[in-house]
């Protein structure tokens, strides 16, 4: 995600708004200082008091007019005119500078606050579009801490230039104004340079004009009175205000007092030294402002809320404790510090959830009652000061105040409290990163439907809303006695199994008319496979009682599988145990209608999962890199082994690997290596190695038959080697020896390229630099051997380019990603819930897109034993490498399976090892299928998918039992090829228009996911015809025929004619 100082136009409203904040102060401070210059006790706290009164007035008066005016005009247009107001107000207080006149520049501190009521509602206005509305809280964050860098800039720099340039002989406020004249001119070049900055910022769109605001209606109060309205139909909006204005008011009431209690307690008379300590409240505002926009990255953290709150609290009762002005300064920076966390998640709720068409108003009539609360403190303060009152018992009374307050958060918003415990306890394993948050409305019931995929899916979803979420859950669990009062605090509704839900479900339908989020996991349990599993309809009876403004967000929750609070395996739980945090992506969807069905549901979720994995595979490494975690995690495990040569460990095939890839560097100046090897030992070191080299894989198709249109095998060859601008190829004597006994005439195919032998490779690496080699993989740290060995560390470079098989003119090369395959690794191996014995065959040719990712790369990078076999054709050995290597997973073709059927030499036996069979659906005879099952007893698991897909992009699954062994999650349904892998989505449309098709109705189908290709070879025409744009996602155009069942299963047809 793009940084947030990286947003087109952020510098310059940041720096208008830092300008502008550092002009108010400026003037503030120089009038404030002379006032405390020049008067002493009672008449010092109500002038202090005054002043600010005039700075708060404007917002209280104008609030109206200054709502008004920034729902009707462009946002950007109201900062540049108010801008350019800001500069003759400046002017106006340097002529009264020069010239004496305090009372003149008093009241001007009134114009200028004019000028900010109008600027402010139109300020924070604008943060919602020029930011995004998942990035609310952030963005305050960032803005709070900028406004208070200015003030604190306007602190110091007018304190220490009012101090050093004021004259001794000064002493009334028009001498102290004359020695400080110059100081007007600061604010005339920064109140210019605003002007300039705001001219950066693009024009936005003004919303619909609001109704007329006429005088009439001003000065009799029914506009006032229509604009607090909006506060009274939104109670989140209502809350959030009063915290703010108690917060500041608070803070206007330190201001104001703070003073002649340093005077008189702690016997401060130095302006420089009290500003600075007053200045540290801004210090710690703006730390709490950055560390409230870290943890409330791409969401709303509420849990903030109340502990600001509680801290500001304890920050004031402690204040009379401290006697030291540097003791004094820290608890300041304490109080500041949970004022920032406090202040930026009300001020981004406020934006998030206001309209659009009366986001204006509402931050008009923010600024109205926080200045109106302000006011009413500052006259109170002034009256204790008038009636003679110790500024002492006023900070009690204070303290007071903000513990009432904190205590009222933590009532009205428990869910938030315990939002923030549930964050701060799992975000120190977890890293929740929240997708599509501008699609959850701000207001009205809510029914969120999401995956089930673990133990702590609730609590991810409540750090992901920023709305408090009401969670449907099992009535046995709800019940438990130690656990009640929690799940009741949260407002739970339980729920029990059959017939008697039906009251929960009424219960449900109830909180949504509300206006309530409430939360739903469809499935009834949590997954036992890592896929989503059949939807119950209970939660159509819910919407069937809720009113029909009620809205359904389909939700997914990506990177919980393979977690300590997940079903998976516990080999999958180790390789998905990240060392520092686990990243958890919570991806929301557009709001539909409550009448949606479970089919269409389904899809929609489906299509977030492919939308949360587009997010999550930013992070992930290149495949030489992941390689390299993988091995040193475990360099003694058995890795590679084949009926040729010895078996290797991780940490053996890895210094191999890196022994060859210092050759291919050098040997090799071109990006793209060809490899004409076969699936083996060899040829699997050989595709490491090429890709720790940095180059981009080709492995060269031998295997090709004649096709319809004529084309020989070796065209076919030379036009890979063409097509891809290989000019070096890497291969084996004992293999080319084997292709031209078999017919293939590889010497004259490769006669034009450089041919690079693996046997003269091995002969030349000498035994010092195997045993260098061998200790720095045993014993350096895997970011030191990626950063020494690994050239390959762009995820988002090609990796392999793969020429498929294909009966329609010249081969076109597939480029695939280092992400793709990595994608497609993950997400394969997250669907077969690798097991501590799992041991991978691997047959199938590395030319082709099915042998290179799932039977080479992804048990290598996993961490799986793997055990090639070089001839896909030799069934027999094939079987007795299974037998003897007790292999668990098997990965092949339709022609395969009848080979095995067929062979005399292959017995049941010798697959007995084998756990799961999965199959290409692609030209798959159903009568073969049946012959396999009845020779051998394993079933056959059908797949789809296509070279362009990395290539795995469904695959049906074995069933799994329920908790109680009574139901099952269903895995697999006969004559299909499964539901989409983890991340993957389907979508069947009318191939003229692309429109979608109902379920159940065939069409073509389109692929969507993160392993879908980065584009043809040199083809950028075929690519546009293959890769279609639709609602944001990328689809692969199949050109397949099929159609999706209610329970998201995918049945072919055949080819689209």
């Amino acid at each position: 995600m793009q940084p947030l100082l990286r947003i087109t136009g952020v510098w310059p409203y940041l720096i208008a708004i830092f300008l502008n904040a550092f002009v108010d102060l400026g003037h503030k401070i120089v009038i404030q200082n002379t006032i405390f210059k020049s008067y002493d006790g009672e008449i010092q706290v109500v002038l202090t008091a005054l002043v600010n009164g005039l700075i708060l007035l404007p917002f209280i008066l104008l609030f109206s007019p200054a709502g008004h005016v920034a729902d009707s005009y462009p946002k950007v247009r109201i900062l540049r005119v108010s801008a350019w107001a800001a500069v003759a107000v400046s002017l106006g207080i340097t002529a009264a500078y020069y010239q004496g006149w305090f009372w003149l520049a008093f009241a001007m501190t009134l114009v200028l606050a004019v000028q900010s009521a109008f600027y402010s509602p139109a300020k924070y206005g604008l943060v919602k579009g020029l930011f995004g509305k998942p990035r609310l809280a952030e963005a305050n964050g960032l803005i709070q801490a900028v406004t208070i860098g200015a003030i604190l800039a306007g602190t110091v720099a007018f304190t220490a230039l009012f101090e050093s340039w004021i004259v001794p002989r000064a002493q009334t406020p028009g001498e102290l104004l004359r020695s400080i004249a110059p100081l007007g001119w600061l604010l005339v070049l920064n109140s210019a340079i605003q002007v300039i900055a705001l001219y950066r910022l693009k024009l936005d769109t003004a919303q619909p004009s609001p109704p007329p605001l006429t005088w009439q209606r001003y000065i009799k109060g029914s506009a006032l009175k229509d604009n607090l309205s909006i506060l009274g139909r939104q109670p989140i909006l209502r809350l959030s205000i009063i915290g703010l204005a108690t917060f500041w008011s608070v803070g206007q009431v330190l201001l104001a007092a703070f003073p002649a209690y340093a005077k008189d307690a702690l016997s401060i008379d130095n302006t420089l030294v009290l500003q600075g300590i007053l200045a540290a409240s801004g210090i710690g505002i703006a730390l709490g402002s950055l560390l409230a926009s870290k943890l409330s990255r791409n969401r709303i953290e509420t849990g903030l809320i109340p502990l600001g709150a509680v801290g500001v609290a304890v920050g004031l009762w402690c204040l009379p404790l401290f006697t030291t002005p540097i003791s004094q300064a820290l608890n300041f920076v304490f109080i500041g510090m949970m004022g920032g966390v406090f202040i930026v998640p009300l001020n981004a709720l406020i934006q998030f959830h206001a309209a659009d068409h009366e986001l204006g108003t509402v931050l008009a009539a923010n600024n109205w009652i926080q200045n109106l609360s302000m006011l009413g403190f500052l006259v109170l303060t002034a009256l204790f000061a008038l009636a003679g009152v110790d500024s002492h018992y006023l900070l009690l009374l204070v303290a007071t105040v903000a513990m009432v307050g904190g205590g009222y958060t933590i009532f009205k918003l428990p869910q938030s409290l315990v939002r923030f415990l549930l964050s701060f306890l799992l975000t120190r394993r977890y890293r929740v990163d929240v997708h599509g948050l501008e699609h959850l409305p701000a207001q009205g019931g809510v029914l969120l439907l999401g995956n089930h995929i673990s133990w702590v899916d609730w609590a991810m979803v409540q750090i992901a809303c920023p709305r408090p979420v009401r969670f449907v859950m099992l009535k046995d669990i709800y019940q438990r006695w130690y656990l009640r009062w929690f799940f009741k605090a949260l407002g739970c509704i339980p729920i029990e199994r059959g017939a008697g839900a039906d009251n929960a479900l009424a219960a449900v339908a109830e909180q949504l008319n509300n206006g309530e989020v409430v939360c739903l996991f469809p499935e009834g349990a949590i997954s036992r496979n890592g896929q989503l599993g059949e939807l119950r309809r209970g939660y159509e009876r819910a919407c069937k009682l809720a009113n029909p403004e009620v809205r359904i967000v389909p939700f997914y929750l990506r990177g919980l599988w393979g977690s300590q609070f997940s079903r998976s395996s516990s080999k999958l739980k180790e390789l998905r145990n990240a060392p520092l945090h686990r990243s958890v992506v919570v991806a929301f969807g557009k709001p539909l209608p409550k009448d949606t069905p479970a089919d269409v549901l389904k899809r929609r979720i489906f299509e977030q999962a492919t939308n949360s994995w587009q997010h999550a595979i930013d992070e992930l490494p290149s495949l030489p890199d992941a390689w390299i975690r993988s091995v040193k995690r475990n360099l003694a495990a058995q890795a590679l082994t084949d009926s040729l040569s010895r078996p290797l460990t991780a940490g053996q095939a890895l210094t191999a690997s890196l022994l060859i890839a210092k050759r291919i560097h050098t040997l090799t100046p071109e990006q793209n290596v060809g490899l004409l090897l076969p699936n083996s030992s060899a040829g699997a070191l050989a595709n490491m190695a090429t890709l720790l080299a940095g180059k981009t894989l080709v492995n060269l198709n031998y295997h090709l038959n004649n096709r319809p249109n004529g084309t020989a095998k070796e065209d076919v060859l030379s036009a890979a080697l063409t097509q891809a601008d290989i000019n070096t190829v890497l291969t084996s004597r004992h293999f080319v020896e084997k292709l031209q006994q078999q017919g293939l005439s590889v010497n004259s195919q490769l006669a034009n390229t450089q041919t690079i032998y693996l046997e003269d490779l091995q002969a030349n690496i000498r035994r010092h630099e195997r045993i260098s080699t061998w200790l720095a993989v045993r014993l350096l740290p895997s970011w030191l051997l990626q950063r020494l060995y690994c050239r390959s560390r762009d995820a988002n470079a090609t990796a392999a380019i793969v020429f498929p098989s294909t009966s329609e003119g010249q081969p076109k090369g597939v480029m695939l990603s280092h992400r793709n395959l990595m994608a497609n690794i993950k997400q394969t191996s997250d669907v077969l819930n690798t097991q501590h014995d799992d041991v991978v065959i691997g047959s199938l040719p590395l030319f082709h897109a099915f042998g290179l990712t799932v039977t080479q790369l992804l048990p290598l990078i996993e961490g799986l034993p793997l055990v090639c076999h070089a001839d896909s054709n030799d069934t027999a050995g094939i079987a007795c490498a299974v037998a003897k290597h007790k292999a668990t997973l098997m990965f092949g073709t339709s022609d395969f399976l009848q080979h095995l059927n067929h062979s005399p030499n292959v017995h049941p036996p010798m697959l007995e090892s084998l756990r799961a069979v999965v199959v290409s659906a692609e030209n798959l005879d159903e009568q073969v299928c049946s012959d396999f099952v009845l020779k051998f007893h394993k079933p056959i698991y059908k797949g789809y998918g296509a070279t362009e897909t990395a290539p795995v992009a469904s695959v049906n699954l074995p069933d799994s039992l329920g908790a109680h062994y009574q139901t099952i999650q269903k895995g697999s349904k006969a004559g299909t090829v499964g539901m989409p892998l983890p991340g993957t989505s389907f979508k069947i449309v009318e191939p003229e228009s692309f429109a979608e098709q109902p379920t159940g109705e065939a069409g073509m189908i389109l692929i969507s996911g993160p392993q879908v290709m980065q584009g043809y070879l040199n083809d950028p025409k075929r690519t546009a015809a293959a890769i279609k744009e639709l609602d944001g996602q990328r689809w692969f155009v199949t050109g397949d025929k099929g159609f999706i069942d209610e329970d998201g299963f995918l049945t072919l047809i055949g080819r689209w004619a």
